[in-house]
């Protein structure tokens, strides 16, 4: 039996970082669902869950076969082990915290899934200037951006608007209960 790669994706500030946290936390003693780490091009940072490489060691990754996924955003280039290929293939669920833009391209494939993580407009606002990572134009060009992606094509759509448990809890219930689904589905 083939497993399926779960991408989860969502604006800066949806809080997908938190929401797949707490999932993965409580899916610790599940050998069936794999959180993947990404590669990222930046520097590293305390208590992320990622890891950081050099532009010319991403390259060297992607030339060799070494990622499964890639792709660029917000001046960066993410990656996704080609290790994690294996798993999908063993049978299990691979969680990956992706991207909308990537997302769009991806072909229509029985083994991805794609799980949107959705917060109000002014909520973002907020999360993104209480994370202090971007400076007020940075802020509003991320926020812009999300209009590229009203529309997304996604197989469940969880909305992250009020307590990191109630979200975390139906991404955690998709992963475990809902990937043989077919419909669209929204969990509020």
């Amino acid at each position: 039996m083939s497993g399926v790669w779960v991408f989860v994706c969502g604006a800066s500030g949806a809080g997908k970082d938190s929401v797949m946290a707490w999932a993965k936390q409580r899916l610790a003693e599940r050998p069936d669902i794999v959180f993947s780490r990404r590669v990222v091009t930046r520097e590293a940072q305390p208590g992320a869950d990622d890891t950081a490489v050099t532009p010319a060691q991403f390259d060297a990754l992607r030339l060799s076969g070494g990622l499964s996924w890639h792709w660029q955003a917000h001046g960066l280039r993410y990656g996704i082990d080609a290790h994690y290929a294996s798993a999908v293939q063993e049978g299990r669920v691979v969680v990956v915290n992706g991207s909308r833009e990537h997302v769009q391209g991806l072909a229509a494939d029985g083994d991805i899934r794609v799980v949107q993580i959705l917060a109000e407009p002014q909520q973002l606002a907020n999360r993104l200037e209480q994370r202090g990572r971007d400076d007020p134009q940075a802020v509003h060009t991320r926020l812009t951006r999300n209009a590229r992606f009203e529309g997304l094509r996604a197989h469940y759509t969880v909305y992250n608007h009020g307590a990191l448990a109630d979200a975390g809890e139906r991404l955690l219930a998709y992963l475990t209960d809902g990937l043989n689904t077919t419909n669209s589905q929204t969990a509020r």
